[in-house]
């Protein structure tokens, strides 16, 4: 049996689960250790295991069991006469029932599952009922991230069972599994396991490898360099066992028009021995304070050795998708500004998506220009947003000396044994509302192109909204994929300029924890001294992982929802969520979209 690596966490709860009679449905995406770690378990408390593929050809009757009509042409529906099913069988023998792919199986063999999960039995015309053994558990398994062929699981099913989350493994986690499953170690093994890695995070990949794609390619790798009496296996077998590890296991995101193997070979680029690192860190990152630090969510990649940089596009990849990089870029590590501003004037909306893909060019002379470059044009372009509002005014206490003696106040904070100073006066004058403000921007593959560049202005509209306002009140600003990065705290201040060219230069991290930036959201709201506390979202509300946004929520007064570049399902997603946080829903497609869209929401 298979050991298991790490999953310390979650073996510990799904062991006392199991102890404590509950039923576990396990949920995450393919090759983290599922079932590896339930027959782990079982191995250990020496339970039995029933095993039971769900897919929608899993009857009722084929999951109970059934009566074997030769036997009832002959004897009748007598009680030895009936076929036990994988449940039967579980329930009467006290075992574990793992049921995979439990989004997969019809809603009317689900249905007979409620009273077994709630009465621990289960009532067979002409049977009778059958009563499940003491130790018998539910353990079902599903990948909420495949759509093809699944179902949402019932409320109802839900509501019986425990729900533990598996997520993929740290780096070092999944060099020891390809290793001890594969029976190899050392350079090949690691970049096997990097390659994996780095197609769940391509922001063209909607699904990427699993560590089994690791352990393939490492196999393939060495074995095919044997075949061909390489020594060190060549660029050529790399992609030939790479093409064959990973290819089948890449699905490419909806809409993008490119193959699997397209991307490995980008990949190859990147990371095969002896090429250039297109992750490196641009120069002008040198030298400069460290900037703010990030949530204790967030795992950006890295490699040994290696500065932690951002995710790259080729020139190439670029010039795709906007015609005019070589107007803007004759060639390669330039950057012609008054080119860059001609096609602005002709086309803003171009020019800024442009300028926003280049500030993650795979080119680092250029890229470290447009990150220059972008603070400042975004900066510039968010000044045009809402003037700052005033908002609702009251008469308060304050220590300002200004305005009327509120005498009853002051006499109450008087101590007759401390000598009179001034600022012992309370005084009542108008005050402002204070309002403690969060953006929150997504980075997930979705954001792209224009939607960066929307994003980054409505963040300098927002930023430049608040500059003037007390400094506790300053916002803060976080970006949010399967992790978070806070970029700016609350109730610090950063150049606008460093925080937008950090911000453009973010990219998809593979899956989207919406719920996750959120409750960061809330964290860095909880301290600030504020009437409202209000979060600004620049998302496409397209979660993939984590928790329901909506019960992210806590701690929010009010949550406003911009939508870059809009269309159906974000803005059927954006919607309820704007309604549950009392805010609402602002689609911004134009960069002249975006002050007023502000305005409306930030007055």
């Amino acid at each position: 049996m298979t050991a298991v690596v790490g999953l310390r966490r979650e073996r510990e709860v799904l062991v006392v689960a199991i102890a404590t009679g509950r039923h576990i449905v396990l949920e995450g995406p393919p090759g983290t250790g599922k079932s590896t770690l339930l027959r782990s378990i079982a191995a250990d408390t020496g339970q039995h295991v029933v095993f039971v593929e769900g897919n929608a050809e899993l009857t009722p009757a084929r999951l109970v069991g059934q009566f074997d009509p030769a036997q009832v042409l002959s004897d009748g529906y007598r009680p030895d006469a009936f076929l036990d099913g994988p449940l039967i069988t579980a329930m009467r023998t006290g075992g574990l029932l793992y049921l995979e792919e439990l989004n997969r199986v019809p809603e009317e063999t689900l249905n007979v599952l409620i009273t077994v999960l709630t009465e621990g039995e289960i009532a067979v015309p002409r049977l009778g009922t059958v009563q499940a053994g003491k130790e018998f558990r539910l353990i079902a398994a599903m990948n909420p991230f495949d759509a093809v062929g699944t179902a949402r699981v019932s409320q109802a099913i839900a509501d019986r069972m425990c729900r533990v989350v598996l997520g993929y493994q740290d780096e070092a986690a999944e060099q020891a599994i390809t290793a001890s499953v594969s029976g190899l170690a050392g350079r090949w093994v690691d970049l096997a396991v990097t390659l994996a890695r780095a197609t769940r995070e391509h922001r063209d990949v909607r699904m990427g490898s699993s560590v089994r794609g690791a352990i393939d390619l490492a196999l393939v790798l060495t074995g095919l360099a044997d075949l061909r009496g390489e020594a060190v296996p060549g660029r050529e077998t790399g992609r030939d066992a790479a093409y064959a590890a990973l290819s089948g296991r890449i699905r490419i995101a909806d809409g993008v028009d490119r193959t699997p193997e397209s991307v490995i070979d980008e990949l190859l680029e990147r990371f095969w021995p002896g090429a250039d690192d297109a992750a490196e860190e641009s120069p002008d990152a040198e030298g400069k304070a460290p900037g703010p630090g990030s949530s204790p969510g967030f795992q950006p990649r890295s490699r040994p050795g290696r500065e932690q940089g951002a995710r790259t596009q080729s020139r190439q990849q670029i010039a795709a998708n906007h015609p005019d990089l070589a107007e803007v870029s004759p060639e390669p590590g330039e950057l012609d500004v008054e080119a860059l501003d001609a096609l602005a004037a002709r086309d803003p909306e171009e020019a800024a998506a442009l300028l926003a893909d280049l500030a993650v060019a795979t080119d680092a002379p250029l890229r470290a220009a447009a990150r220059r470059l972008a603070g400042r044009v975004f900066l510039r372009l968010g000044r045009v947003g809402p003037a700052r509002s005033r908002g609702t005014r009251r008469l308060g206490p304050s220590r300002a000396l200004d305005g009327d003696l509120d005498l009853d106040r002051t006499i109450d904070a008087w101590d007759p044994a401390a000598s009179r100073r001034p600022e012992e006066l309370v005084t009542r004058t108008w005050t402002a509302h204070r309002r403690a403000v969060c953006l929150v921007v997504d980075i997930s593959g979705s954001m792209q192109g224009l939607a960066v560049a929307l994003a980054a202005v409505a963040a300098a509209g927002v930023v430049l909204a608040n500059e003037h306002g007390p400094p506790a009140l300053q916002p803060s600003v976080l970006a949010f994929g399967a992790g978070v990065r806070v970029l700016q705290r609350q109730g610090a201040r950063r150049p606008p300029e460093d925080l937008l060219a950090d911000l453009v230069a973010l990219r998809g991290h593979g899956t989207t924890d919406l719920a996750g930036g959120l409750r960061e959201a809330s964290r860095q709201l909880a301290g600030a001294v504020a009437d409202e506390r209000l979060v600004v979202l620049l998302s496409d509300c397209l979660h993939t992982a984590g928790d329901d946004p909506a019960e992210a929520l806590g701690g929010i007064d009010r949550l406003q929802v911009l939508v870059p570049l809009g269309g159906p399902e974000a803005e059927a997603a954006a919607r309820p969520l704007a309604a549950r946080g009392g805010g609402r829903v602002q689609v911004v497609r134009t960069l002249a979209e975006i002050a007023p869209a502000l305005t409306r929401i930030l007055s």
